[in-house]
């Protein structure tokens, strides 16, 4: 199954193609120390699943290649969105992913979630560019773009939660 768009990548330099709406989000989570658990619940979906989001992936981690599609809604209104992981990253002081979207997915485009490790913290950045892909993600116009936007700070929130809530 190819990607259902032409930039693919385009999130790694966070040098975003135009004719698509564009997301960046990025805020501090925490002190340096909650980095390797910030790094392990990015790469295996832990925000995601948090916030209520279904996650099947053909592996329980990002690699290149990984097949994901995320569930959004609830029972049989659940719209599925198949994507393929594009790139990964995993050192000690950036860790993250990106996907692209797949034939079905209600949006075309990107989005990539990583953690990067700086002097004063830890710092989660959501960076997306995106268009409709279905009638209803056309037709709801301005509410996708919202709801990218509270997506973005839920996840945060959750991976915020995962690595400052003792277990």
């Amino acid at each position: 199954m190819s990607f259902t768009y032409a930039e693919v990548g385009a999130t790694r330099d966070a040098v975003l193609p135009s004719g698509y709406h564009h997301l960046r989000y990025r805020t501090r989570i925490g002190d340096a120390p909650i980095m390797a658990a910030a790094a392990e619940a990015v790469l295996t979906f832990a925000p995601q699943r948090a916030i209520g989001v279904r996650i099947t992936a053909d592996g329980p981690r990002a690699v290149e290649g990984l097949l994901v599609t995320s569930g959004l809604g609830i029972a049989s209104l659940r719209i599925p969105a198949p994507c393929r992981v594009v790139w990964v990253e995993d050192t000690p002081h950036r860790a993250g992913f990106a996907y692209g979207t797949l034939a079905g997915h209600p949006e075309t485009g990107e989005e990539s979630f990583l953690v990067e490790l700086a002097d004063d913290g830890v710092w989660f950045s959501v960076i997306a560019f995106s268009r409709p892909a279905r009638w209803y993600t056309r037709a709801a116009g301005p509410i996708v773009v919202a709801f990218q936007n509270i997506y973005a700070r839920l996840l945060a929130r959750a991976l915020r939660r995962l690595v400052t809530t003792p277990r």
